[in-house]
């Protein structure tokens, strides 16, 4: 260290206070990285490796990128789990005497991202803290880039599961835990191969409970726990009180931007566990991890981006109040009745933007000059929208409009004092309008007479000297200077003093230009200092002004939404749900929401009938790939629109309210676990049986499967009869099964009823006809399927055989061998070309089913008969 220069030995000053971190080191216009970090950031990030003389003989190895563009490699690092220290200039270079005083503004981590260029709209960046005593626990969510913060407690056995459902349900980026946490050996696993979140253990200590409890009452300004409500929830104040630690220890300033806790509890919210929401695509799809195909692709049409993250937060707790959910159906009902001012309000919300991100930005003192622009230009917006709601009926939309603050003030302010396009940097001026300070107008004046001045010196030493190519320059090594071609210098007056001597001309100074360049230069760094203290004021009187802001924002989020429902409502024809108490689940031609937008051909609709007594489960015989599944999600997805407040996919729906929806809906073998399809089916219908009420709609499909056909067909009848029996759970249930031998559980057992799927037979050829009817299905249709599906003729046609010797109780026998001549002769069959194939395709590819009238229709049939029949 000794012989190290000063500047590197500042730096591992800093680095030796954040020794888990990339550290990015101003240097000018460039963040530089050395040693080990320069090392790893030019691997991570594809950048060029240097080096810097350090004191000592061998270089230090560097490499940097430019400050105005960090954000985009900063977010790379972050994204792979790394943290990132940025360590800036706290003085200017110009004025500093000595090495630049440099410290750390803030870490970046992947649950601590503001920028919004590192950040998608449409999600909230939570990060998680979590702290586990025994069966219990506190776990808090917070979004820095919101100040949003929800806290619950968790208990009981089955302790690892509940944290899990929460983890997969606010998907946090990072996760801080303590000590106990590691001895759920599931969970770590869980949270970096589910969630692909980093995880952060912290010393036990950041959870002591009297500390975090004095963390909390600061945070929030409390005297007590009991204000907060958290009297009686240590585990919840341990959580929070070591997140806020966290933040601060990172941060350095902004916390205050988080000013309320959102304590929830599983009775406020419909329980939707990992597997429903998966199996269910709320957000995203099974397969592809995409929007589009999900509930929430159907919902969103959202314009701003604080409703885009609450659209996701309101499909993933449906309410289970019937008094909160009309309260949104009357907003909705209103809206999607009125399509003028449902398109007026549409109009007026696209260009509000992210108030919520915007004010954490200025809160935490990294938003530009821009940024507040930004702000500016939402609130401008506001009015209009305020005038809007002034006419509204509902209550929801009557509070919405007296929470819209117009924030007039704070649009004056920021319209008064920066520029309508100030520059990116708010270190090198031009951010301040004319007329905001009379001081900065003043040095301004001093700037623009300097510069003036310094052109009537040129015309003056022109004319004097009579060197006609003289000219006054400026760099900032030697400041002004006047310059004079060789042709010219021995024409040099006595009194300008030589500077500089180049190839083609002289450079000299004079006392006159050494005055004026000390004003003009004097006046731009004074100009620059105080536009920038000027700035932070502004946005300093901007921060101040969070908690309206951000009641506003909350306001516009939710009328964003209600619009989103009613607009899509409207579109697809969607009827109003009667939401109640009774326990019913009554559709009348009930659609899937998502199925029938993605479909080309008109969606066949179905009736549902579920209640607690007669109709309680209902088992659904019928083939695959002929709408079993289709039907029984269609009706847990309708439950949970009508739950959040939206109108539903039917002409007539009556909804019970239903606390939870289960879903056993296929598997796979969790190989890396080593559990078979038929341990993790088993696992769930544990997990579904312990956690149901006979307020719950259970989605089954397949019980059973997985194993031999009595022991799963056994299976599967005792877990129906367990969810059918109200001694012991009585659930609604809709239960697809293949094994017929069920459905005779409607005569034996109370409140059971057969459904099928019905199917148009001719011969050998199967029509889906995707109506749900009375009755348990007559066949399986399973070869019909297989051969729908392409299997050869020559194994279709053998298990046909096969199942008529099944059929009537004889031993399967084996098929007649034939020759290799034979089956040669076989093969060459099925590759010949049918007579007339040719004409046969060029008929039918020509031919517009649609024109058709139905005599022409058989008349066309016929001639293609003919044709293949050669």
């Amino acid at each position: 260290m000794a012989n190290l220069s000063p500047m590197m030995q500042q730096y591992f000053e800093i680095k030796k206070q954040n020794p888990n971190t990339i550290l990015f080191f101003r240097l000018g216009d460039f963040y530089e990285m050395f040693y080990e970090d320069a090392k790893l950031a030019s691997k991570e990030l594809e950048l060029t490796l240097t080096g810097r003389d350090c004191g000592q003989e061998e270089r230090a190895p560097m490499c940097g990128v430019p400050f105005h563009s960090y954000e985009s490699y900063v977010a790379r690092l972050v994204a792979k789990g790394y943290k990132v220290a940025i360590c800036e200039q706290m003085e200017d270079p110009a004025l500093a005497k000595g090495l630049v005083k440099r410290d750390i503004i803030r870490v970046i981590t992947p649950g601590t991202v503001l920028e919004s260029s590192m950040l998608d709209e449409a999600r909230n960046n939570f990060i998680c803290s979590l702290c586990i005593e025994g069966t219990d626990a506190g776990i808090c969510f917070a979004d820095i880039s919101t100040g949003a913060l929800h806290a619950t407690a968790l208990s009981g056995g089955d302790l690892t599961e509940q944290i899990k459902n929460e983890l997969s349900r606010f998907s946090p980026r990072e996760i801080l835990v303590n000590q106990n946490t590691l001895e759920l050996k599931e969970l770590p696993k869980f949270i970096r191969e589910r969630l692909s979140a980093s995880l952060e253990l912290l010393d036990d200590t950041e959870f002591e409970p009297h500390n975090c409890s004095s963390m909390v009452l600061e945070q929030f300004h409390s005297k007590s726990l009991g204000d907060l409500n958290l009297s009686d929830k240590t585990g919840i104040v341990q959580s929070i009180g070591a997140l806020l630690s966290y933040l601060k220890r990172t941060q350095r300033v902004g916390i205050e931007r988080i000013n309320g806790i959102d304590l929830y509890t599983g009775a406020q919210f419909m329980h939707l566990d990992l597997s429903a929401r998966r199996n269910l695509e709320l957000l995203e799809t099974m397969r592809n991890k995409e929007k589009r195909g999900s509930l929430l692709w159907v919902l969103d049409k959202t314009r701003t981006a604080m409703g885009k993250r609450l659209i996701r937060s309101w499909i993933e707790q449906p309410l289970l109040s019937p008094v909160q959910i009309n309260r949104r159906l009357n907003a909705v009902e209103e809206l999607a009745g009125d399509a003028i001012l449902r398109d007026a309000i549409a109009e007026q919300l696209t260009g509000i933007h992210d108030l919520e991100r915007l004010m954490s930005r200025i809160v935490y003192g990294s938003a530009n000059g821009r940024e507040l622009r930004s702000l500016s230009s939402a609130v401008m917006r506001l009015p209009a929208l305020k005038t809007l709601l002034q006419s509204v009926k509902s209550n929801l939309l009557t509070e919405i409009e007296q929470q819209i603050d117009l924030l007039e003030d704070v649009y004056q302010m920021v319209d008064r004092a920066i520029v309508e396009e100030p520059p990116f940097s708010i270190r090198e001026g031009g951010m301040i309008q004319p007329g905001y300070n009379a001081e900065l107008d003043l040095l301004k004046g001093d700037m623009s007479d300097g510069r003036g001045i310094i052109a009537q010196i040129e015309a003056q030493e022109r004319e004097k000297t009579g060197i006609p190519k003289l000219k006054v320059g400026y760099n900032r090594v030697f400041g002004y200077y006047i310059e004079i071609s060789n042709s010219y210098k021995d024409q040099a007056p006595p009194e300008y003093i030589r500077k500089q001597t180049l190839t083609n001309c002289e450079r000299f100074i004079t006392p006159e230009l050494k005055e004026l360049e000390g004003k003009i230069l004097g006046a731009h760094e004074k100009s620059v200092q105080l536009e920038f203290q000027l700035f932070d004021a502004v946005r300093n009187n901007v921060a101040a002004q969070l908690t309206r802001v951000q009641s506003t924002a909350d306001a516009i989020a939710r009328l964003d939404v209600l619009t989103s429902f009613a607009q899509v409502s409207a579109v697809q024809h969607y009827v109003r749900p009667i939401v109640n108490l009774d326990g019913k689940i009554i559709l009348k031609e009930s659609r899937h929401p998502v199925v029938e937008i993605l479909l080309d051909a008109p969606f066949v609709p179905n009736d549902v009938t579920l209640d607690r007594d007669e109709n309680r489960v209902a088992i659904i015989t019928g083939p695959n790939m002929a709408g079993k599944s289709t039907y029984m999600r269609q009706t847990a997805l309708i439950v949970i629109m009508a739950q959040i407040g939206c109108f539903v996919p039917a002409s007539y729906a009556e909804i019970g309210i239903t606390d939870s929806i289960f879903t056993r809906v296929g598997a796979s073998d969790d190989l890396a676990s080593g559990q078979s399809t038929f341990m993790v089916e088993m696992s769930e219908v544990a997990d579904i049986i312990k956690n149901a009420t006979n307020k719950s709609l259970l989605i089954l499909d397949e019980i059973g499967r997985g194993t031999s056909t009595f022991d799963g067909m056994s299976i599967a009848r005792a877990v129906l009869e367990y969810v059918a029996n109200k001694q012991l759970l009585g659930a609604k249930a809709l239960f697809a099964t293949h094994y017929h031998e069920l459905t005779e559980l409607e005569e034996l057992v109370d409140g059971v009823k057969n459904y099928n799927i019905a199917v148009k037979k001719r011969g050998d050829d199967i029509t889906f006809l995707r109506r749900i009817v009375r009755g348990g299905a007559d066949d399986s249709f399973g070869i019909e399927v297989a051969k729908l599906a392409g299997v050869p003729n020559k194994i279709v046609n053998r298990a046909k055989q096969v199942l008529a010797e099944l059929e009537s109780g004889q031993q399967v026998s084996m098929p007649k061998r034939r020759g290799h001549k034979e089956e040669a002769q076989e093969d060459l069959q099925l590759m010949i070309t049918p007579p007339n194939e040719t004409d046969i395709m060029d008929r039918l590819k020509k031919l517009d089913v649609n024109t058709l009238t139905p005599i022409e229709c058989m008349n066309t049939l016929f001639e293609l008969a003919t044709l293949a029949k050669g």
